[in-house]
């Protein structure tokens, strides 16, 4: 008697998609990550390490930052979740850290920098005045590797004038 495949289980999913209300059936093994990449086409939200260290697909969920590889999509039901392209303003403008990064050269490759992108805004909205040990900190859980560091650090830099209208906590560039 041959094992037959059982079907999958599909799970309601209701959450707020960047800023907007979002309704769809998920079966119960798929990732965050996958389901805003291959079913809603939000592809700003990369895939690469899939064990959580690289930060590459870094999402907010309810306002922090969080690993969309290491989420089962049921887990952010009636939450909150904001990708790289909910960022943008309602016009279509870019966020003033996407903007930062812009620039001052905050990428290379450009893989990471969605990931950067929404660990900084993640910190920026709960610490908005963070020293350089907290950028630092914030974006631990982020790699790059074109070692583009330097401008990543100095869009860090340049998002925290923007938004307290002078340098990070400790009064010096981060570069």
């Amino acid at each position: 008697m041959s094992s037959l495949p059982q079907p999958e289980q599909v799970n309601r999913l209701a959450c707020t998609l960047n800023g907007k209300p979002l309704e769809l059936a998920v079966a119960a093994e798929r990732r965050l990550v996958d389901v805003l990449r291959k079913d809603l086409g939000l592809t700003g939200t990369k895939i690469s390490c899939e064990i959580g260290r690289c930060g590459a697909c870094m999402v907010l969920v309810d306002g922090k930052p969080m690993n969309a590889c290491l989420l089962m999509a049921y887990q952010v039901e009636g939450r909150s979740v904001t990708t790289i392209e909910g960022l943008a303003g309602d016009d279509g403008g870019l966020h003033p850290v996407q903007q930062a990064f812009l620039e001052e050269g905050g990428f290379q490759c450009g893989y990471c920098t969605p990931g950067m992108a929404v660990s900084l805004v993640g910190l920026l909205d709960q610490c908005p005045a963070p020293s350089r040990d907290d950028v630092e900190e914030a974006l631990s859980g982020n790699l790059c590797r074109c070692t583009g560091y330097g401008g990543i650090m100095r869009a860090a830099d340049a998002a925290v004038r923007n938004r307290c209208g002078r340098r990070n906590a400790g009064e010096r560039d981060f570069t």
